[in-house]
């Protein structure tokens, strides 16, 4: 997701598969500008402009070191994200998901994963958030062509996580008030480190 920090392995090249490449690094905006707390606008032109937009996501996502984005984090009411995230097995997903709707399973089938997740909107703060152990995204891609993609494990959390930045929620607003003041303690405490301009100071 944006949340956890992870570092795609260097032998994947990042214009392989769906991510476009060539993009610029943006600053990350983060949690309380309107733009993150609020619904985006449903992607309708599958056009340049969407492609040149999500090669930024792409290039800012993989300079913040992250597993997924959604375009209100660069400041754009667009409901599309971009990811590049590891499954339970170690097994890398990566997409490009627009205007997504997110099927969680239910009932019996239904177990939570109590594990840390983090936000790039919120740099350097992880706590426990409690989600479903597997989700399944469907939605479009950049050109408008139908996708699907489910998974476990991490990949799992980052689908619903860049689903509900889409939706206007972030995942503090599924925290409870002391886990979120858990959260906020750390997000100052390391705040020097990530700059306003943050990741695109970086190099």
């Amino acid at each position: 997701m944006d949340s956890i920090t992870y570092v795609p392995p260097k032998v994947a090249a990042m214009n392989d598969g769906p991510l476009p490449a060539g993009g610029t690094v943006r600053p990350i905006t983060r949690w309380g500008d309107p733009v993150m707390h609020r619904r985006l606008a449903p992607v309708t032109a599958y056009d340049e402009e969407l492609r040149a937009l999500v090669a930024d996501m792409t290039a800012t996502m993989y300079a913040a070191e992250g597993v997924g984005l959604a375009a209100c984090q660069i400041g754009v009411d667009r409901a599309v994200f971009v990811f590049d995230c590891p499954d339970e097995t170690g097994e890398h997903v990566q997409g490009v998901v627009c205007n997504p709707v997110l099927t969680l399973p239910e009932g019996r089938a239904r177990r939570l994963d109590d594990g840390d997740e983090g936000c790039l909107s919120y740099p350097g703060a992880y706590v426990e958030c409690a989600r479903p152990d597997f989700a399944t995204v469907e939605g479009t891609g950049l050109d408008g062509e139908p996708v699907r993609y489910e998974g476990d494990g991490l990949l799992a959390r980052c689908l619903q996580h860049e689903t509900d930045h889409l939706m206007g929620t972030v995942f503090g607003d599924r925290l409870s008030t002391r886990n979120r003041k858990r959260l906020q303690k750390q997000m100052e405490k390391l705040a020097d480190e990530y700059p306003l301009d943050w990741p695109s100071d970086n190099g």
